[in-house]
């Protein structure tokens, strides 16, 4: 898993042909952050205001709930980018934000925004503790890549859905791409041609849907929190799941997939502080994006040590929903959907392809299958998605059927543990 190719992945030193932090840069990483942007514009912002409808919070309640989570999100993805070096997300859980909406009617505002502060602590403390390093070693790369395959598939199929729906705008968009990809130069990165022509056909067909733009700055404010023991218990520990048990295992089982050592440890210490900000001004939990990770570290983004240019990019660019939130959501009518899906799933084709090729290529198959099933399937019990009960699945499958395999995964990552640590931080 740790490729010679990626060694300075894990520390600060300039390897031979590398051009330091600005040498860097390039065009492709720099489309990978901007589609990264658009998905995280058109695709979750959406979510987030239904759901504060939802939960009936104020206005202002929203816009600092925005405010945090992009703000917090943004800066944390900066500072872990340049210092690892690594495309390292930072956003927050859309599973957790739905779980929230659901528990509009049991519980309120002030004790969901307490629930989630405390949810804060105890990631913070699991960080301090390693037991994000913990859960990666216990989990077996290929079930993780068949979940994290599983997930995204949706994704994937949704840019065969909006071809068929929308030929003209899609179809053009999905030709650029492909002829892109087949010239395979770095000059003419795929999804920033894709973006281009797909946005020229939005405009020659007047696809686009004109809206007003509402200019305000967000408003920042402490809400008040109401500790609830059965609030705790329902939201809290849900929420830990899904950003230790999900976020770490999808978002950063995918960058150690791509030859990346990984800092577990630290990223997730980093989610507790997310956390505990994020809710001291009304936001849920912190998590590593999954999206977000497979459009900014996947091979579309670029040689592997620059791809965290595309998430400083993406997150340089996301400032703009924190200090503008209002403007953005009057944003988001004027693209059609097709044209977001399609550039979406089209960015993360290529880290669909590379986890189904880990997930199946190796030992522990069976277990990748199941694991992919399940979470392809979108459901949720006891409020935990299907993800989560992928990796359940996936490890229940492999011990019954392909034991002795799992065992000696088990047995090599101990041996490599004690040789040399998957969360090797920067020598600086």
């Amino acid at each position: 898993m740790a490729n010679h190719d990626h060694r300075q992945m894990s520390d600060r030193e300039e390897p031979a042909g590398r051009q330091g932090f600005w040498g860097d840069f390039n065009a492709t990483a720099m489309w990978a952050g901007i589609t990264a942007f658009i998905w995280y514009a058109f695709g979750t912002v959406p979510l987030h205001i239904a759901v504060s409808q939802q939960l009936g919070v104020t206005a202002a309640q929203t816009s600092s709930w925005i405010f945090i989570v992009w703000a917090s999100g943004a800066v944390s993805s900066v500072v872990l980018s340049v210092h690892y070096r690594q495309p390292l997300p930072i956003t927050w859980t859309i599973p957790g934000l739905i779980y929230l909406g659901t528990l509009a009617d049991q519980f309120s505002y002030a004790e969901l925004v307490a629930a989630n502060l405390v949810s804060g602590v105890l990631i913070l403390l699991l960080g301090f503790l390693g037991v994000g390093a913990r859960i990666m070693k216990w989990l077996p790369l290929p079930i993780v890549m068949g979940m994290f395959a599983g997930s995204i598939f949706v994704y994937v199929t949704r840019v065969v859905g909006a071809t068929v729906a929308d030929t003209a705008i899609v179809g053009t968009t999905v030709v650029a791409y492909l002829v892109s990809r087949h010239f395979a130069s770095p000059r003419v990165p795929p999804v920033g041609m894709a973006m281009i022509f797909g946005g020229i056909a939005v405009f020659l067909t007047q696809s686009y849907t004109p809206a007003a733009v509402a200019w305000a700055l967000p408003t920042i404010a402490v809400p008040q929190m109401t500790f609830s023991l059965s609030a705790i218990v329902a939201v809290s520990l849900p929420m830990v799941v899904l950003a230790m048990g999900l976020g770490n295992v999808q978002g950063l089982g995918f960058l150690m997939s791509q030859g990346y050592k990984v800092p577990v440890n630290r990223v997730s210490v980093v989610l507790g502080l997310n956390s505990i900000v994020n809710a001291l001004f009304g936001g849920h939990p912190a998590i590593v994006a999954r999206t977000g990770v497979a459009i900014l570290a996947s091979p579309e983004a670029g040689p592997a040590q620059s791809r965290y240019w595309a998430n400083i990019v993406a997150a340089t660019l996301t400032i703009l929903i924190a200090v503008a939130a209002a403007p953005v959501a009057s944003l988001l009518g004027i693209l059609p959907k097709a044209f977001i899906f399609a550039l979406a799933g089209l960015a993360i084709l290529s880290s669909f392809q590379d986890a189904m090729t880990k997930a199946f290529s190796n030992q522990l198959s069976f277990g990748a299958v199941v694991a992919f099933a399940v979470a392809a399937v979108p459901f949720a019990v006891f409020g935990i998605t299907s993800a989560f009960w992928a990796l359940v699945a996936g490890l229940v499958a492999s011990l019954v059927v392909e034991r002795g395999q799992l065992v000696e995964y088990w047995r090599r990552t101990d041996q490599s543990r004690e040789s040399k640590p998957l969360t090797q931080p920067n020598a600086s």
